[in-house]
């Protein structure tokens, strides 16, 4: 307990000081922020990519099972003229 309340203290004391330091100039702030748009643009990018990777895997999903009912829609057909014919 008394070492919760000694890193306590620490921290008020070191919080104040900070407190009083001098301003940091308006120019030193402006690169700061570069590193975080340039992050925040590589998630959007990310999140894009993963878009046109899910749209393509459906895409070739749906092209799959088209092939697969082609076959099928056909053979019903040629049955139904087959049937129509006799």
């Amino acid at each position: 307990m008394t070492k919760l309340l000694a890193t306590l203290i620490a921290g008020l004391f070191s919080a104040a000081v900070f407190a009083q330091a001098p301003a940091a100039p308006a120019a030193a702030a402006a690169p700061a922020a570069a590193p975080a748009a340039k992050v925040e643009a590589k998630a959007e990018a990310k999140k894009e990519e993963k878009a046109v990777k899910a749209e393509k895997k459906v895409a070739k999903t749906e092209k799959k099972a088209a092939k697969k009912a082609a076959p099928k829609a056909e053979m019903k057909k040629e049955e139904k003229k087959e049937e129509k014919k006799s």
